[in-house]
């Protein structure tokens, strides 16, 4: 089960790990040490759901998304 948008595991990455977003919305997450990466969170072991998605009626090129705080927002 994927986890919800939540900026909490951001704050329970280990120290040696950042993360990256795809185009699409999807977070991965980087291991700086080992120098590979991963759909699963390093501690919970569980995906991250962003919010974006491709909505039919944006112009080209545009996504819609949801900040950490919950605000809507469009993203090119």
């Amino acid at each position: 089960m994927a986890a919800d948008l939540n900026p909490e595991w951001l704050s329970r990455l280990p120290s040696s790990w950042s993360y990256g977003v795809t185009r699409d919305g999807r977070v991965f997450f980087i291991n700086e040490e080992a120098k590979s990466t991963t759909w699963l969170h390093p501690v919970t072991g569980e995906a991250v759901i962003t919010g974006h998605m491709k909505t039919p009626d944006l112009p080209t090129g545009w996504e819609e998304g949801y900040t950490f705080e919950g605000a809507r927002c469009f993203i090119k």
